[in-house]
């Protein structure tokens, strides 16, 4: 019920209409509806609401051919403002969901990982054998997650996807992620900020071929990868200055003007990344949606929202602003638990 999780949903229906689907999330940001007027759980056979750091306590997870984990304290100002809740989300509590799992008999556990893990990595685009280099407490737990999980003794095939900055238009869109503050920029003000000097590289993936990996995942056998598989996601094309996608967010939206701090300090995630093994391995379900289409459909999503909030980024489509406001309202206690 987050950003990724509707777009999975409505693949996986599409792409498996005969399977059962089940759903689990604390429903965080259920109400953050975006451009749609139903919601996008309609497409699974249930829909669970539970803490995922309580649930597998008493979940039953027999049966289950696959399990998705997505779950997560999603970037880095959460990470940084909720670093120890996010350290229990990400990492521990997902190795104890892939440990039930494969007490189970849970065929396939699929987890959703970071290139983030890079870090700052100079020199050519970073492969899976290449030095990590984490350096906020989002990457750290992805990367400590990837490491518990593949130590699990156990026959289950386990696949860490390592995506790709995210971006695209979703039943349930966020604007803290660089393409799609971008396009809200040119949208609500005419205007793009980019926070940094526009120099540090991102790989980009957007939701839809999000899905299609993780579709490619849940019945990834062994002989294609082997038991225990980290691998990058996206595709080599879409490996972006943040300038330039500044740049190409202007050219969709004719008069947009690009304001760039040359004077911002570092910034402490910059990196190229090699989607080569990707490419060999899911040779069927490789990133179908370019850089200009997912602007389009930003552009298209938010216009049907009739957004023209030049405040947004203290409004309920950025994800810290969400938890903050449940909190202020003692919806939610420090920790992120349900009062």
């Amino acid at each position: 019920m987050g950003y990724v999780g509707p777009e999975v949903v409505k693949y996986l229906r599409r792409s498996r209409p005969d399977a059962i689907l089940h759903g689990l999330d604390n429903a965080y940001f259920a109400h953050c509806l975006t451009g749609t007027s139903v919601v996008p759980e309609r497409y699974l056979d249930e829909q669970l609401y539970r803490d995922v750091r309580e649930a597998f306590s008493d979940l039953d997870l027999r049966g289950y051919d696959a399990v998705v984990q997505l779950a997560a304290i999603s970037n880095d100002p959460m990470g940084n403002q909720f670093e120890a809740v996010t350290l229990d989300i990400n990492q521990n509590t997902t190795v104890s969901i892939g440990k039930a799992a494969a007490e189970a008999g849970v065929k396939n556990f699929v987890f959703a990982s970071s290139c983030s893990v890079y870090g700052v990595a100079q020199g050519p685009p970073r492969k899976e054998t290449d030095q990590l280099n984490p350096v906020t407490a989002y990457a750290k737990s992805k990367i400590g997650a990837e490491r518990e999980l593949s130590a699990i003794d156990t026959s289950m095939v386990v696949t860490s996807l390592r995506f790709a900055t995210a971006c695209g238009m979703s039943d349930r869109l966020r604007l803290d992620l660089v393409l799609n503050d971008f396009v809200a920029c040119a949208l609500s003000r005419g205007q793009i900020s980019v926070l940094s000097d526009g120099s540090p590289w991102r790989p980009l993936i957007d939701v839809a071929d999000m899905a299609r990996a993780i579709d490619w995942a849940i019945d990834r056998s062994i002989e294609n990868g082997g038991q225990c598989l980290a691998v990058n996601v996206g595709s080599d094309d879409r490996n972006y200055q943040v300038k330039d996608l500044a740049k190409a967010v202007a050219a969709r939206i004719p008069g947009t003007e690009i304001s760039i701090n040359t004077s911002a300090p570092v910034d402490s995630r910059s990196y190229q990344v090699d989607f080569g093994l990707y490419r060999l391995l899911a040779p069927s379900h490789q990133p179908v949606v370019d850089l200009d289409q997912s602007i389009r459909n930003l552009i298209s999503g938010l216009e049907r929202m009739n957004f023209a909030d030049i405040e947004f980024r203290s409004s309920d489509l950025m994800r810290l602003k969400v938890l903050q406001g449940h909190i202020d309202s003692h919806r939610l206690n420090t920790t992120l638990e349900w009062i």
